[in-house]
């Protein structure tokens, strides 16, 4: 009883005590309590990740208060000692309990830096916490005027000189009346003064499953493809909308349904010539070899260096993200009536230089151009993180810093409403996806695709390791030349045949063949193919991790321990996790190895030897292989593809070989798939006979002397 006694006792204080508390308004009063609500909200929204945009706003609002609070109570002379300290402690609390936030997602430190940037919804929301609390909002002054500044990289920039004959040749454009109507007509009217930019990112994080992530597509219409080539109907669909006006694409289509086909023939049908695609440079040789494969009659230019070989009068101007700035200024100019871009999530950065020069092209490209073709290509997911994809909203003029534009705001303004009222998220999320937003899975196609193929990825050599490999190989061909013409001199007597006796050069390639598997040392087809082997290393490790990223999980194939070494090294530098599977490993290591990359969701790439882990392996959790060296068999090959095409696999396996454009790399590709039945670049599992794989070596030879001769005539 006692004890009942005493807690009523100390309830009946406690209530006394929130009495007391509830009647001491001044603590109640002002901007502190106002900011520890706010901070404890935020607080709380952390510990729900992803950390949305506006919580991050909240974030840097009731820290810069809290800094200018401490400011100004440390300068208040109206304040006596003991109530200043009693302030700062009050501060000191909401300080803390940002601090704890922070400690959650750090990524909110960088919104504490001192030259950290406030938005515009930034600083409306600081207003709003002001005259919450109490305080005056001041007027700001408009921010000083900074002189002009020289644009970054101008100073690299360079003026190709075929880019000056098409200039002198066309130095007028015609002006894009249709284009300013356009964004005239767009200007807010209902939805005037409304913040429409983050409700629309939100749109898309709080979707409801199921909801829509593809436009409205048509029936597709027979495209215009070269003889022997078709599209797939969901290629066929892209290319009918452009056929029928549509003119801005996010086609964010996994890896390995053909979105380089479907933007090359959507400008084809859109007569977007010129036409300026910006892509990385593993992909740049790829995409003028697709140039010739779907639009032949087009005349394609890749730009390397300085630009010193572009043609500026090409129908398409290819152009890697590297070297851009050094080439943004001529090609703002050139007038070009589309433009694509590769990977577009490498613009996710709008503050990077890259970004920039992006966004300033296509920006350009609408001012001058009316209704110009704009396709960003990605394979990344669209619900990872929207903020990701303001950048490629804003190069496909959806969007600018600030609001929606042209037929995105118009599209707005026709739902009847506004941000505050029911129903606006998923109707804005509509909107924004019916602007252009393509997205198919391999599962979703299934039946448009065959369960298996081989796609070349074609790459240029660059730099002096090219140029080593290449000088390698007219070594290695003028001496199949000398002995080729060694031979023909010693059978003069008995008459030379006309053109090229291929009987003689089969022995002469033989021979080599034959003396190159003895030798020791000295430049021979086996090193020449190993070197290439080496120069191509990082670049297919680039892929393998662009194809992580976009599909998940991918085998990476290769022949020697150093482009495997080379790869994981690529790959550990990037911080993606790998599971390695070799010919020196005991059983248990390995299996150890495969149980990690089939269970690991963290594992992304398993880098396997083509010897070790071509055959007794099941890794059909991914449906995505790049084989980053050429077997001299298709066996190997088919062997290494079986790994992940196999029972359990429930999506389409694409492999990705990488090919050296010009050298002997392509021919031994072409070789390989010619005596396997492969010509038409698809598996379909048929029994083939697999030719030797001396077959293919001494054809590869013979091919490089008949090359070297016909070159010999012709000069």
């Amino acid at each position: 009883m006692a004890r009942s006694g005493q807690r009523r006792t100390s309830t009946a204080r406690n209530g006394a005590g929130a009495q007391s508390r509830r009647t001491r308004r001044p603590d109640e009063e002002g901007i502190i309590p106002v900011l520890a609500g706010v901070a404890r909200e935020v607080d709380d929204a952390v510990r729900r990740p992803p950390t949305r945009p506006a919580v991050r706003t909240k974030f840097q609002v009731v820290a810069l208060l809290v800094r200018e609070e401490r400011a100004r109570v440390q300068t208040d002379a109206t304040l006596t000692a003991a109530k200043r300290d009693h302030e700062l402690k009050r501060l000191d609390g909401v300080a803390t309990s940002l601090a704890r936030t922070a400690a959650r997602d750090t990524s909110l430190l960088a919104l504490l830096a001192e030259d950290a940037k406030l938005s515009e919804a930034a600083r409306a929301y600081k207003a709003t916490i002001m005259r919450a609390g109490g305080l005056d909002v001041p007027d700001e002054p408009p921010p000083p005027v900074a002189p002009p500044t020289p644009v970054p990289g101008a100073d690299k920039r360079v003026i190709p000189r075929s880019a000056m004959s098409r200039q002198l040749a066309n130095p007028f454009l015609a002006p894009d009346f249709e284009a300013a109507a356009e964004r005239l007509a767009a200007r807010p009217k209902r939805l005037a003064g409304w913040e429409l930019l983050e409700p629309l990112f939100r749109s898309f994080e709080d979707a409801t499953p199921g909801a829509p992530a593809c436009m409205p597509l048509p029936e597709p219409r027979t495209a215009p493809t070269p003889p022997g080539r078709e599209l797939m109907p969901h290629q066929a669909q892209v290319v009918t909308a452009a056929q029928r006006g549509h003119r801005t694409f996010l086609l964010a289509d996994e890896p390995g349904l053909g979105k380089t086909a479907q933007a090359l023939l959507a400008a084809q049908v859109a007569n977007a010539y010129p036409l300026l695609v910006v892509v990385p440079n593993v992909v740049k040789t790829n995409w003028a070899h697709e140039v010739s494969l779907w639009t032949p009659l087009r005349r394609a230019t890749v730009v390397h260096g300085d630009g010193e070989e572009v043609d500026a009068f090409a129908d398409v101007v290819i152009v890697n993200y590297e070297i851009l700035d050094r080439h943004v200024g001529w090609l703002g100019d050139l007038g070009f009536r589309g433009m694509v871009v590769d990977e577009a999530h490498f613009i996710k950065n709008k503050g990077s230089q890259r970004s920039q020069n992006v966004l300033a092209l296509s920006e350009r490209i609408r001012e001058r151009t009316p209704k110009p073709l704009l396709m960003a290509l990605t394979g990344t997911p669209l619900i990872n993180d929207i903020e990701d994809f303001r950048a490629i909203w804003q190069f496909l003029g959806w969007i600018d810093d600030e609001k929606p534009l042209g037929a995105l705001m118009t599209a707005l303004e026709d739902t009847g409403l506004t941000p505050a009222e029911r129903g606006f998220s998923a109707a804005a999320r509509t909107a924004v996806v019916d602007m252009g937003i393509v997205r198919r899975r391999k599962t979703d196609v299934v039946a448009d695709i065959p369960a298996r193929r081989v796609a070349d990825l074609p790459v240029e050599l660059d730099g002096a390791v090219g140029r080593s490999i290449r000088a390698a190989e007219e070594t290695l061909a003028r001496r199949l030349v000398e002995r080729y013409r060694a031979a023909m001199e010693a059978r003069a007597a008995e008459g030379v045949p006309d053109g090229i006796d291929l009987e003689l050069a089969r022995r002469i390639a033989a021979s080599e063949l034959k003396d190159s598997s003895s030798k020791a040392k000295g430049e021979n087809v086996f090193t020449m193919v190993r070197r290439i082997g080496q120069a191509k290393a990082g670049l297919a490790a680039d892929y393998a991790a662009q194809l992580a990223r976009n599909v998940g999980k991918v085998v990476f194939f290769a022949k020697h321990v150093d482009v495997m070494d080379q790869a994981e090294q690529t790959f550990a530098d990037r911080g993606i996790k790998f599971a390695s599977i070799r010919g020196d490993q005991t059983p248990r290591v390995r299996e150890k190895n495969v149980k990690a990359f089939v269970e690991d969701p963290e594992v992304s790439i398993a880098v396997c030897s083509l010897m070790a882990a071509g055959v007794g392996l099941n890794m059909q959790v991914a449906s995505n292989l790049v084989l980053a060296e050429l077997s001299w068999t298709d066996a190997e090959q088919t062997q290494a593809i079986d790994r992940i095409h196999r029972i359990g696999q429930d999506e389409p396996v694409t492999a990705w070989r990488i090919i050296a454009a010009q050298t002997i790399d392509a021919k031994i590709a072409e070789l390989i798939d010619s005596k396997s039945g492969l010509a038409a670049r698809a598996l379909d599992g048929a029994e083939v006979e697999d030719g030797a794989s001396t077959d293919v070596q001494v054809e590869a030879l013979v091919a490089l002397l008949t090359d070297a001769l016909e070159a010999d005539g012709k000069a």
